[in-house]
């Protein structure tokens, strides 16, 4: 009997701890702008006390606390190179910054110095996103410039990249690109890693061991275009992702520009067909939502889901590039010369 009434509570408390979570009907929000002179930012990624890193497209980084001050503002400019930034990542209390265009330019700033960790020079070079799976080992990803796309490891924390080799890579279709939108590129969970593209085809790369290996998978979103495709992914656990984008030619166009997996990107539905959000540069889980709770931004506005991405609803008409989240309360935003801080009630 005893055994009984032990195995019963076990039970019990095994199921109050998976409770389920019950997606709040709507949100409010305000923004706090902050202005960020002659700059678009389209990185930012958040640091270890809820404050965040920017880097932008006029050669500067900077820091800007929680309470909306600026920290430190770094400008760069290599020989007469002023680095547009549209990658970047934030690892063991040191910044990461990608610069788009040849020559790429590969920057690490720790401790007030600067230096380049990697460099190339190729007429087709361009790279869209960064990400660091632990504090070892992180990826960026950038057009094809050869028949594959560019993907760059690191190993030791970013003190070195390295790029792979093609013949260690799937190819890539003519005209199947990447875009650098939102540094949302690429989504990450423990080992494995999601990378979207877009153009004439609209395809995942996924990677379960950090790069080693690679398997491809199709997707229904909008392709066959230089400016459609997938814009942004993000995952809320190793099977449930979203992606979104859309035509960046036709920020109206609501057709084939959502879909979710269940199943670790092998397979997609597309979601809210013919309805908004329409074209989207940056989608993102609201953290403790059980991936329920969703939030996607363009230059259209500001756009909420209780469903998972299911369906969505207007919050603001306000417009951004991306967006990341601090807490289930708080986001940060950027855009055309601003960054914004988003309250959430």
């Amino acid at each position: 009997m005893k055994n009984t009434i032990s195995l019963f509570l076990i039970l019990a408390l095994f199921g109050t701890c998976k409770k389920e979570y019950k997606a709040r009907e709507t949100i409010k929000i305000s923004i706090k702008n902050i202005k960020i002179d002659s700059s678009s930012v389209r990185a930012i990624e958040i640091i270890n006390d809820s404050s965040i890193v920017y880097a932008g497209s006029t050669g500067n980084i900077g820091v800007i606390t929680k309470s909306g001050e600026f920290k430190v503002v770094k400008k760069i400019v290599t020989d007469t190179i002023v680095p547009h930034f549209r990658s970047l990542a934030y690892k063991n209390d040191a910044v990461f910054a990608l610069s788009i265009g040849n020559p790429a330019l590969l920057y690490k700033l720790k401790n007030d110095k600067v230096s380049i960790v990697y460099k190339e020079v190729h007429k087709n070079v361009f790279y869209d996103a960064m990400k660091f799976f632990d504090d070892r080992n992180g990826i960026a990803i950038g057009d094809p410039t050869d028949n594959c796309l560019s993907i760059l490891i690191t190993r030791d924390g970013g003190d070195t990249w390295n790029k792979i080799k093609c013949i260690d890579l799937p190819k890539i279709f003519e005209g199947e690109a990447a875009f650098a939108a939102s540094n949302t590129n690429i989504a990450i969970v423990g080992k494995k890693a999601w990378i979207v593209t877009g153009g004439l085809k609209s395809r995942i790369f996924y990677t379960p061991d950090m790069g080693l290996t690679w398997n491809v998978y199709e997707t229904p979103i909008i392709q066959g275009k230089n400016s459609t495709g997938i814009y942004t992914v993000d995952f809320y656990n190793e099977k449930q992702g979203i992606i979104c984008g859309g035509d960046y030619a036709d920020k109206y166009g609501n057709y084939a520009n959502k879909a979710l997996t269940f199943n670790g990107g092998k397979t997609w539905e597309l979601v809210s067909e013919n309805n908004a959000p329409r074209y989207i540069s940056c989608v993102q889980y609201i953290p403790n939502t059980q991936g329920k709770e969703v939030v996607a931004v363009s230059t259209n506005g500001i756009f909420y889901s209780k469903n998972s991405g299911r369906n969505w609803e207007k919050i603001s008409d306000e417009g951004f590039y991306t967006i990341r989240f601090a807490s289930k309360k708080t986001a940060w935003l950027s855009g055309n010369n601003k960054i914004a801080k988003m309250n959430i009630y």
